[in-house]
């Protein structure tokens, strides 16, 4: 989720230079000889909840089918990859030029700077701000036949790396609304991926085409089926009579019905919180917050709910971003539960596209009143959700957050989440000590300096018990027995690149 998102925002169609770097199913090497290929049939957990605007949660779904490419990726390492930018550099602590490689979009333009600037300059005007500009004031314009310069108000030592966000996804002049809706942007027909989107039947389908004309050369694949299936069982049924080829997170309780060579699960960067409102309600008092860390036993959850496909919660970051533990230490400035709860009453929400999240909700209703609260459990499909939740309208949030989404660097779900301004500050969390220390964090250009820097911010964050990390978890993917390529990303913004087919 990105924003989200669950929302949380970053897009990128897999290039031929990455699909050897996640795990995938069967052989990913993509061909310029391919022949006509079967089309794929892929379901998603999430249908469109903004129109399949790049700004906000529906950015992955245009990266993961395909669909959408930004001037960079992000290799298995976390690092900055060539995308439409076949190399950058940096220029001052405040610009970095990249040199565009030569490449189409799919309405049949060519990628040129100004078209590069124009789209970036979309993003960063556009309201709410995209999760992967929260805090930055960015610039883009032509600086030359095949460069484009991009400039930020303060130095920004990871715009490499910001910039493969899929919500910076960079579209055809034609993609955006003249005059109208900031946020409004027309995917159909005018992204630069491998899969050319032309048509959406709502929140229920998309249809697909292979674009041949892709710079990375020809996917495998003739064509995409998309089908928004928010019904996890749904997704796995439809998996296992043969009606999909692909079938994105697979509840854990349908993985035992699929046969062992139909499931693969993979460790992400996702970690599933309880985000407590920190500006208004019960949670607004940092002891009634403490009071529900006590309550909480997130071992039951990891054990009982995932079925051992996921970890109890340790902090922001999970065991996929491998040099956390090592760094991680204690909260800092965390209060202590003192007194009763008194029967305070809170609305507990979460969403049913991931359908572990209603149970571990039902959990944690259960673990919270034992400790004297008195919880009233709401649950909807996402899209119906997202607005209430970033509005404060709720006490305490389930959230599953993929926290090296929006970026790639483990600073900016930070500054998005859990700051003053961020766009995706579900939890209300208005800080001075947690904005010092993300601040602090986000001005450090040394790649193992900052990671230090993180955690000390996350040490923060969760002393503030705005966020209390539930589990980390694995994500199963439902592949059938004709699919071959799926790729396996543990950040989730990828699932079909030019290697997958059937």
């Amino acid at each position: 989720m990105r924003r989200l998102p669950p929302r949380l925002l970053a897009a990128l169609a897999l290039t031929p230079l990455l699909a050897g770097c996640f795990a995938s199913a069967g052989e990913d090497s993509a061909s310029d000889d391919a022949g006509g290929g079967s089309r794929l049939r892929v379901a998603l957990a999430f249908p469109p909840a903004e129109q399949l605007s790049p700004y906000g949660a529906d950015a992955t779904l245009l990266s993961r089918l395909g669909v959408s490419e930004g001037l960079t990726a992000m290799d298995a390492n976390g690092a900055a990859a060539p995308a439409l930018a076949q190399s950058w550099r940096q220029d001052g602590d405040r610009s970095w030029v990249f040199t565009l490689r030569e490449a189409r979009f799919q309405d049949g333009t060519d990628v040129t700077p100004a078209a590069v600037a124009a789209a970036l300059t979309h993003a960063a005007e556009a309201e709410p701000v995209p999760g992967a500009l929260t805090g930055v004031t960015l610039t883009a314009e032509p600086d030359g036949d095949r460069t484009v310069r991009v400039s930020t108000a303060e130095p920004d030592p990871i715009l490499p790396l910001r910039l493969s966000s899929p919500s910076l996804a960079v579209f055809a002049e034609k993609a955006y609304e003249k005059g109208g809706n900031a946020r409004r942007v027309d995917p159909v027909g005018t992204a630069a991926g491998p899969f050319e989107l032309t048509k959406v039947d709502g929140a229920a389908s998309a249809t697909l085409d292979r674009f041949d004309d892709y710079w990375g050369g020809r996917a495998q694949a003739s064509g995409i089926d998309a089908r928004f299936i928010a019904d996890g069982t749904a997704r796995a049924n439809a998996l296992r009579t043969g009606e999909l080829d692909i079938a994105e997170a697979v509840p854990v309780a349908q993985a035992t019905t699929l046969d062992a060579a139909m499931r693969r699960d993979t460790a992400t960067t996702r970690t599933t919180s309880l985000l407590l409102n920190t500006a208004s309600g019960p949670f607004e008092d940092p002891k009634l917050r403490a009071a529900a860390r006590e309550a909480l036993d997130t071992s039951t959850l990891a054990e009982g709910v995932y079925e051992g496909y996921a970890d109890p919660g340790a902090g922001v970051y999970g065991p996929a971003v491998t040099w956390a533990d090592g760094k991680r230490g204690k909260p800092t400035g965390r209060a202590r539960a003192a007194g009763g709860v008194d029967g305070a009453a809170i609305t507990l929400a979460t969403y049913d596209n991931r359908p572990e999240l209603p149970e571990a909700a039902q959990v944690l209703k259960q673990q919270l009143e034992k400790a004297g609260f008195e919880v009233e459990l709401e649950v909807r499909e996402y899209s119906r959700l997202e607005t209430d939740a970033l509005d404060g309208t709720f006490d305490a949030f389930v959230l599953a957050r993929n926290t090296m989404l929006d970026t790639g660097d483990p600073v900016a779900v930070l500054a998005a989440d859990y700051t003053c301004d961020g766009a995706n500050n579900i939890a209300q969390l208005c800080d001075k000590d947690v904005d010092r220390a993300v601040a602090e964090a986000e001005r450090t250009a040394d790649p193992d300096k900052r990671q230090d820097a993180a955690m000390k911010a996350e040490a923060a964050v969760l002393g503030s018990d705005a966020v209390l990390p539930l589990v980390h978890q694995r994500i199963i993917t439902g592949v059938g027995a004709s699919a071959r390529g799926v790729l396996f990303d543990p950040y989730e913004r990828t699932l079909v690149g030019t290697g997958t087919r059937r």
